[in-house]
């Protein structure tokens, strides 16, 4: 979770915890909230294409950008990043450029989206239109 101190193992112990700001961004994105999830019945079965982009990004803002790290979750890191990409204009390739040099300096094992395609690919169910 985003500037929290716990461990990586309680990342994932923190799904109805109102404090991860991307969670509750992919919650709002979904027009879900506590309250309608708690009334959804429980059925057996795989669920559908929305639903299953929508439990993506609930795991994507939980999961760490590396094992062992709690500062940013992979779906933060890349809302972050975006969020740059926008406010300084930078073409595509100017944002692959800082992701491949970012990505270098990471550890081994880091889940940063390794270009724009890819980002923008995890980010689309999220409607924000980039």
């Amino acid at each position: 979770m985003v500037g929290s101190t716990s461990s990586a193992s309680n990342m994932h112990e923190v799904a109805n915890d109102n404090t991860n700001p991307y969670r509750n961004m992919v919650m709002d994105a979904m027009r879900m909230n506590q309250g309608n999830v708690s009334q959804c019945p429980i059925v057996e079965e795989e669920p559908n294409v929305d639903a299953t982009r929508f439990f993506d990004l609930l795991k994507y803002s939980n999961e760490p950008l590396w094992d062992g790290y709690t500062n940013h979750s992979k779906l933060s890191a890349v809302a972050q990043v975006f969020t740059i990409k926008s406010d300084h204009r930078l073409s595509e390739a100017r944002y692959n450029k800082i992701i491949e040099w970012a990505r270098s300096i990471l550890l081994e094992g880091n889940r940063l989206k390794e270009n724009f395609y890819a980002t923008k690919s995890m980010m689309k169910p999220l409607g924000l239109g980039y």
